[in-house]
């Protein structure tokens, strides 16, 4: 027996207070090693008492007493699940699940229900999964009135804040933006679109347009088609007693007696297989991080337990796997590469082979593991590999049940499920009774190498064999995401008379548009302040343009950050880790700075790219073909920039103020603004040095130091 099965015995034992007897004596301290561990047969599991009764109002209840510490913890659970988002919304339960808990409620604001929480040590969460919606609460016993009274007013009476909206939008907007940053979530991500499709409720994914399709009033009408008593299972456990907990629970919700129509059924899942390789072009790693698989099943299909065992076999046992024998321990080619049947509770999951490799053995590495798919699949696994892969799935399912909350959590789970109570039970037997002749047949029947999918994330550059040599059509997975649309300000005639009269203010003022149209190139050095760092970080920036290339150095505390861009698409980033090829964002970045340039913007109205709208009466905004924007507002005594707005990092709205104007080379220039990015203050820039027209040349933009 493994130490990982001795270790989830002793977990066992602690939880039902069992103790197992030794087989025999132990070995004196100094002669012991893993290998005399011995430990006998597992107790048989036997789950608590568990309350459980149903409101008036139809809110079906859970206690489960406990008094081992005096603490009482609590969850109610939803059926609701992001799969239930309008396709023009996705994002929706997302936004909801947080905005629920710090949006307050209808007496107090999210800031003061953080305030009142933290001083008294509790804690309350909301969340929005996939299938269900969860929103739990944690207190010391002596509080537990207080705290299930806010957590009932959260849960009846939500506020939804605006401001809290705002923030969270702003934070998804980053997540979007930086979504293709990492190779490995970009794996996962795609296979599970590939396999549940991605226009559907399973596969889809958050944009920028769905996410500013969410209003407040979505919430509110979120809230009260699935937030109502007869739609939710709360569990309760702890140190408590059940009588007076559950007629405090009763007095607690007798005034809710909200009714809605049963919640929508699950979408189905309606995905055929999507056989062939699939590759995201990835040109800054150095791996490929892949997926292979197809769909799988559900917890209740017949033979699950046995395709948990063989799984573990294949790749689901850590080291001891035949893939990690095979891709780690014999080939080298991987650090880790692993299996997963991951069945589903309420829909079809899937089976899935993961890792990753050095670029050049990705082929090498695939054709490994499909080598392990079929020698699974052609003969009978080992009395020893058959023995060790039942112990390890029976064993480490005990750690669902180690502690009262899991085991409560886990019975509910089934409950809301529609699994039978004794599910557990009917699992384990059937685990014990898997022979090596079920395992081969489930294998036979299940694995469907000609339906697999594979996502290969890398630089196919680098591939000392390409994917093709696997037989497999290839095809290419577009990265891009798309732009959010931004609605812009009605243009005619007069607006646009109007916003040239302005920028021709703005050019007089900084020195005359024959001053403006001279310059060919321009940089400057600053200091910059972080404010949206704890306590400020300070750096120091060198900004070089010379149309369309651009250069940006920085220096930080933890080191140089190096940024150039030939203004095509093309670059590179060095940085503290390396350097490699221009991430997409990066680009951009470096395409909205060169947009934003002092002198080229304040000539857009001679740029027939550009169209100069005036849209207030010292404001005009000024955009072009490629989807750049930026609102200049002018000082309406000096004529000169007093604020703009445009797209920041992220897709978020930024905002910048300028001051302390001064002449360099006869033209007026801000030395010192401020930045705003999603209404928070980001950076204090004071600029040191300007220079205007040194001759830059391209070679001293693109070479790296």
């Amino acid at each position: 027996m493994t130490s990982q099965i001795g270790v989830a015995l002793l977990a066992c034992q602690m939880a039902f207070g069992q103790a197992a007897p030794a087989r025999r004596a132990a070995p004196p301290a100094a002669m012991r090693t893993v290998k005399d561990l011995k430990f006998g047969p597992l107790p048989e599991l036997k789950l608590p008492e568990v309350t459980t009764f149903t409101l008036a109002n139809g809110m079906k209840v859970y206690l489960l007493e406990n008094h081992e510490l005096p603490l009482v913890r609590g969850s109610a659970r939803i059926r609701a699940g992001n799969v239930h988002d309008p396709a023009n919304k996705t994002g929706l339960s997302d936004i909801f699940g947080e905005v629920l808990r710090t949006g307050g409620t209808q007496s107090k604001t999210g800031d003061q229900l953080n305030e009142m929480l933290e001083g008294i040590a509790a804690v309350i969460e909301s969340d929005v999964g996939e299938t269900s919606a969860t929103i739990g609460f944690n207190t010391l016993t002596e509080h537990t009135g207080k705290v299930l009274d806010t957590f009932k007013e959260i849960l009846t009476e939500p506020a939804f804040s605006q401001d809290k909206i705002d923030i969270l939008k702003n934070q998804y907007r980053g997540v979007i933006a930086r979504r293709n940053d990492q190779p490995s979530p970009i794996a996962s991500r795609e296979f599970e679109r590939l396999m549940y499709g991605p226009t559907t409720p399973w596969g889809r994914q958050m944009e920028y347009e769905t996410l500013e399709n969410i209003t407040r009033g979505d919430l509110f009408a979120y809230h009260k088609r699935f937030y109502f008593p007869a739609n939710i299972l709360l569990s309760v456990q702890g140190d408590f007693e059940t009588a007076a907990m559950r007629a405090q629970i009763e007095k607690l919700f007798a005034d809710w007696t909200v009714k809605e129509a049963p919640a929508p059924p699950l979408p189905p899942v309606l995905q055929k297989a999507v056989p062939g390789a699939f590759l995201a072009s990835k040109t800054d790693v150095n791996q490929t991080f892949f997926r292979l698989g197809h769909l799988g099943g559900r917890l209740d299909d017949k033979d699950y337990a046995a395709l948990e065992v063989m799984n573990d076999i294949l790749g689901g046992a850590g080291f001891t796997s035949r893939l990690m024998k095979k891709v780690r321990s014999d080939m080298g080619l991987a650090y880790g590469v692993s299996s997963g049947w991951n069945a589903q509770f309420d829909h079809t999951g899937t089976f899935v082979i993961s890792g990753s490799t050095k670029s050049e053995s990705t082929v090498d590495t695939i054709r490994a593991v499909l080598g392990e798919v079929e020698r699974i699949r052609s003969t009978e696994v080992t009395d020893e590999e058959l023995r060790v892969a039942k112990d390890s799935t029976i064993n480490s399912f005990v750690f669902n049940f180690d502690s009262p909350s899991k085991t409560l959590g886990r019975l509910v789970t089934y409950d809301y499920f529609g699994y039978p109570k004794d599910f557990l039970f009917q699992y384990q037997k059937a685990l014990a009774a898997v022979t090596k002749a079920d395992v081969l047949r489930v294998a036979k029947q299940y694995l469907r190498p000609e339906e697999f999918t594979l996502v290969a994330v890398g630089n196919p550059a680098e591939f000392k064999t390409p994917l093709e040599s696997l037989n497999l059509p290839v095809k290419k997975i577009d990265l891009t995401i798309p732009e959010p649309k931004r609605a812009q300000p009605a243009a005619s005639a007069e607006t646009l008379a109007r916003g040239k009269q302005l920028l021709e203010k703005l050019q007089q003022a900084v020195g005359g548009a024959g001053k403006l149209a001279a310059v060919r190139d321009y940089s400057h050095n600053a200091d910059v302040k972080l404010l949206s760092v704890p306590g400020g970080m300070k750096a120091t920036q060198v900004t070089r343009i010379l149309p369309p290339q651009v250069r940006f150095e920085q220096k930080l505390p933890f080191g140089a950050i190096l940024v150039y861009s030939d203004g095509k698409g093309g670059g590179w980033l060095k940085g503290p880790q390396g350097a490699g090829p221009l991430p997409p964002q990066v680009v951009r970045q470096a395409n909205d700075e060169l947009f934003r340039m002092h002198p080229a913007l304040w000539l857009s109205d001679q740029n027939p790219d550009r169209k100069v709208n005036a849209v207030g009466p010292n404001t005009v905004e000024i955009t072009d073909a490629g989807g750049n924007w930026i609102k200049l507002e002018f000082d309406p005594k000096t004529g000169l920039v007093a604020k703009s707005n445009f797209r920041g990092p992220d897709n978020s709205e930024s905002e910048a103020a300028y001051g302390d104007w001064k002449e360099v080379d006869g033209i007026k220039l801000p030395h010192q603004w401020t930045i705003q990015i999603g209404g928070k203050p980001a950076a204090e820039i004071t600029v040191t040095e300007y220079k205007i027209n040194t001759s830059l040349t391209v070679e001293e933009l693109s070479k790296q130091p």
